[in-house]
C-alpha cells in the first residue's frame, strides 16, 4: 500500500516546466481489504460527499478519525458563521501556503461560483498581494498571512479581526485555517493527486526550489 521516493513516477510538462509526479503513498484501500469499520465510515462519507476523495483516501486508515474529520469539514463548509466568501478565500490562502494541488484545484471552482474576483484568485496563486479587495477581505488577508508566517498574530491584527468578525468569527477563522492546513499536510505527505488527474495547478514557490548545481 505504500511507495518510496525511488519510484519513477510519471513525467509531465506544464507551461514549459517539467514535473515528475511521484506515486501516491496512501491511496484508497480496495473495498475487499477494508475492515468492517472502514466500510461503514466510507459508506457514510460517500452518502454525504458523493465519493471518497481528497484527504479521506489516506485517513481511511484511521476510520474513527476520518469520521470526525468529515463532520468537522461539513461544519466548516456549511455551518460556519463566517461569510462564505471569507471562508473560501481563507481556504485558498491555506492551499497556496502549503502548495497543496488537490485543495487548490477543488476550491477554485467554488470561489468562481461565489464571484470572488479572478484577479484575487490569480494573485494568491502567484504569491502576490491581491489588489481591489473589500475591507473584510483585506482584514482576512492580513490575519491569515500573518498567522501562517508568524504562527500567531499581533495585537493590531487581532483587534482588526475581532472588530470586524467578532470573537466567535475569529475562532471560526482559526478553525478554517487549521482544518484546511490539516488536510493539506495529510495530502502533501500522502501525495494525493489533483482531482481527476488534472495537471498541477500550482507552481512551486521560489523558497521551495533549489539549484541542482
Amino acid at each position: 500500500m505504500s511507495s518510496n521516493d525511488e519510484s519513477p513516477g510519471v513525467s509531465i510538462a506544464v507551461n514549459g516546466v517539467s514535473y515528475t509526479i511521484l506515486p501516491e503513498r496512501l491511496p484508497r484501500i480496495p473495498e475487499e481489504q477494508m475492515s468492517d469499520q472502514q466500510r461503514k465510515v466510507t459508506a457514510d462519507l460517500a452518502a454525504t460527499r458523493g465519493s471518497l476523495r481528497g484527504p479521506f483516501r489516506a485517513t481511511m486508515r484511521c476510520p474513527e478519525l476520518m469520521d470526525h474529520m468529515q463532520k468537522l469539514g461539513a461544519h466548516i463548509r456549511y455551518k460556519c458563521g463566517l461569510d462564505v466568501k471569507i471562508n473560501r478565500l481563507a481556504s485558498l490562502m491555506v492551499a497556496r501556503h502549503w502548495t497543496n494541488q488537490y485543495e487548490w484545484a477543488a476550491s477554485v471552482p467554488y470561489a468562481h461560483e461565489l464571484e470572488i474576483s479572478p484577479d484575487i484568485i490569480d494573485a494568491i496563486r502567484d504569491g502576490r498581494r491581491p489588489r481591489g479587495m473589500s475591507d473584510d477581505q483585506e482584514v482576512l488577508y492580513e490575519f491569515v498571512t500573518e498567522l501562517l508566517a508568524n504562527k500567531s498574530v499581533c495585537d493590531q491584527t487581532y483587534g482588526m479581526a475581532v472588530n470586524l468578525f467578532g470573537e466567535q468569527g475569529v475562532v471560526e477563522l482559526l478553525s478554517v485555517v487549521g482544518y484546511y492546513s490539516m488536510n493539506a499536510i495529510i495530502m502533501n505527505v500522502s501525495r494525493t493527486p489533483a482531482p481527476d488527474g488534472d495537471p498541477l495547478p500550482l507552481a512551486a514557490m521560489p523558497r521551495m526550489l533549489r539549484s541542482n548545481k
